[in-house]
């Protein structure tokens, strides 16, 4: 299968360009921190680095949202590289040729760049995450040499699904190419962005908590099972916002918080999460209709309301109980950045900064939730009675 102008659409010619690049581009995180960590342990050397990976990662979300809004995923039609070559440099003529046909189509120069350096970026970190399993391996190997006198490693089992995952990644990467931006194909490239921000940030808070010998935090049955409840919720609302991006239908209401004059506008749910079909098209053909992009904006700011309300009172509970109150600080934060950016993308015609920092802010809140899930455990009923006397006394004291 081709594109239209006979470009194959998997030329795996410029591989070994890339991946070289991909090394060079992960050379200066590790060097930074080797440099920073020189005469500390193994341990903190790879704590630093996971951390590092997962502010990286955070910002490749972030510039994937930044491609995908700029119109840019099929700035290079074909994968990895750029008509064959591993930059836009190399494809000059064929980059202007696709311009000149189309001054405004989704092949330009300035396309091109912006998505060359998302998969530039992508090579970056997954090399990082490469050094982060075969590091976790060494280490497990020689603590099982050294017996019981070792410093116990985190399972590397961890970065290994990492990687693995950052494969599958690549792979959807890919298809989101080749599919010519498939929305289930990009949501769901999205939505795997998000589980490998959830994978390093429980590396990164374990590796933290080993280092500096902290114990997790011991949640009340109650509290815990609201964190779990609100952090699945939260994932299931960031599905819908992807759906709701890759579907373009997020100037379908562009009122607040009525949509098109009424409470509840034409919707057509059925051709809305129809899942398997071509963008703005149907599986027999025909164009999506409008009252189907309205029900995918409409039912996301309708399950908005739900989630805001729960993670507002997530943060209050966590507070009250004196508990994780660094992240009930960040839930707050995160959660009044989303109500705002939200509402910009509606009523003011969907600005760039605007979009990519609601796509941010909900990979933000996927990581504050992971941290406040990896800092802390159930507690046992006694510790759990005890929270709950010590909790009544200071009620009645106060």
């Amino acid at each position: 299968m081709t594109t239209t102008m006979e470009q194959p659409l998997y030329d795996l010619a410029p591989v070994i360009e890339l991946m070289t690049l991909g090394l060079l581009i992960a050379l200066l995180p590790l060097a930074w921190v080797w440099f920073k960590n020189r005469g500390a342990g193994p341990l903190r050397r790879v704590q630093a680095l996971t951390v590092l990976t997962l502010f990286l990662t955070f910002d490749l979300v972030m510039f994937g949202a930044f491609t995908r809004l700029t119109d840019s995923g099929l700035g290079c039609p074909d994968w990895p590289g750029c008509y064959g070559s591993a930059s836009p440099v190399g494809a000059h003529t064929e980059i202007s040729a696709a311009q000149s046909a189309m001054p405004t189509g989704p092949v330009t120069h300035s396309k091109a760049w912006v998505e060359m350096i998302h998969r530039y970026l992508a090579t970056g970190v997954g090399v990082l995450i490469i050094v982060l399993t075969i590091s976790a391996w060494l280490r497990w190997r020689q603590a099982r040499r050294a017996g019981a006198s070792a410093e116990r490693p985190l399972n590397p089992w961890w970065p290994t699904v990492t990687l693995v995952w950052v494969c599958l990644q690549g792979a959807f990467g890919a298809l989101t190419v080749t599919m010519k931006l498939f929305p289930a194909i990009v949501t769901l490239h999205l939505l795997g962005g998000l589980v490998l921000l959830v994978l390093l940030c429980a590396q990164a808070v374990r590796h933290t908590y080993i280092l500096q010998g902290r114990q997790r935090v011991p949640l009340r049955r109650g509290l815990r099972w609201l964190l779990g409840a609100t952090a699945l919720l939260v994932g299931l609302q960031a599905a819908l916002g992807g759906w709701v991006s890759t579907n373009y239908a997020v100037l379908a209401c562009t009122t607040f918080p009525q949509c098109q004059g009424g409470w509840w506008p034409a919707m057509d749910f059925g051709q809305g999460f129809t899942l398997w079909r071509p963008l703005g098209q149907m599986p027999d053909g025909s164009l999506i209709g409008f009252a189907a992009l309205t029900a995918i904006h409409y039912l996301h700011r309708l399950a908005a309301y739900a989630v805001v309300a729960l993670l507002l009172v997530l943060a209050w509970r966590l507070h009250r109980a004196g508990v994780l109150r660094d992240q009930a600080r960040w839930l707050v934060g995160l959660t009044l950045l989303q109500f705002v950016t939200g509402l910009s993308n509606v009523v003011l015609d969907w600005p760039l900064a605007a979009a990519v920092l609601h796509t941010g802010g909900a990979g933000a809140l996927v990581v504050v939730l992971t941290w406040a899930l990896a800092a802390s455990c159930r507690a046992p009923a006694t510790v759990a009675a005890s929270q709950g006397a010590a909790r009544m006394a200071s009620q009645v004291s106060a």
